[in-house]
């Protein structure tokens, strides 16, 4: 007789190459650079090799695009400066675009992330068998498959519209609990002394009570309230 035994493999828990962020929806951020360390062509950047470019040229006028492809942009670079550790940029995205679109998409699947630089090089040194960038001249940044230099990618990518969704479902869900309670149904009416009672005061939850005038309890997508009418 065969035994067949199932073995259960333990969960192992990866980090995502870009966490969802609280920028907006369209935007993202990254590093496109990272200095001190060397890149697949054996080049490493020094520490204020983008200065002099960066007073040169704002933020919007150097390029994102897609693969380094000219004819290919993405969207609008909104900050890009240097810090300790490098290029520190962030952009957004412009969602007319359909490849802006896929592109959010396949960041946010952790499907894409490198980030890499379009420059010229102004000054460089030898140095330990490495070309040293001392001075670079940034054309575009695009959002690539495979970056030469491995740490420069997205590190976070906007989820404020994904938060909005989850809370908006979530205070869809409270308000239809709380309106079919019966206590939301409940309405304080004015005493009568005979007769037919007034038609709002007409249903199975209704309780009497010495008011003057008669009030609602409702509740609503807007936070609830109270709503006032008048006899009759």
């Amino acid at each position: 007789m065969t035994t067949i035994h199932t073995v259960r493999r333990r969960l192992a828990r990866f980090d995502a190459p870009a966490h969802l962020s609280d920028l907006n929806d369209d935007e993202f951020e990254g590093y496109a650079s990272l200095f001190g360390v060397p890149d697949g062509a054996g080049d490493v950047v020094a520490r204020g090799a983008f200065a002099a470019t960066l007073r040169r040229r704002p933020p919007e006028k150097v390029r994102m695009l897609y693969q380094h492809f000219a004819h290919e942009p993405l969207g609008v670079w909104e900050t890009i400066r240097e810090d300790a550790r490098g290029l520190y940029v962030k952009g957004r995205l412009v969602l007319d675009v359909l490849r802006a679109r896929e592109v959010r998409s396949l960041i946010r699947d952790g499907a894409l992330n490198g980030l890499s630089i379009g420059f010229r090089t102004q000054r460089a040194t030898r140095e330990a068998g490495h070309r040293v960038l001392n001075e670079i001249e940034l054309w575009e940044i695009s959002v690539v498959t495979f970056p030469l230099l491995a740490g420069s990618k997205v590190t976070a990518i906007g989820a404020k519209g994904l938060a909005h969704n989850i809370r908006e479902a979530a205070h869809r869900i409270q308000t239809k609990t709380q309106l079919s309670s019966p206590a939301s149904r409940t309405a304080f009416l004015p005493p009568f002394t005979g007769g037919v009672p007034p038609k709002a005061a007409r249903g199975a939850n209704t309780v009497l009570a010495p008011s003057a005038s008669l009030t609602l309890s409702t509740s609503s997508v807007n936070g609830g309230g109270k709503r006032s009418l008048g006899r009759g």
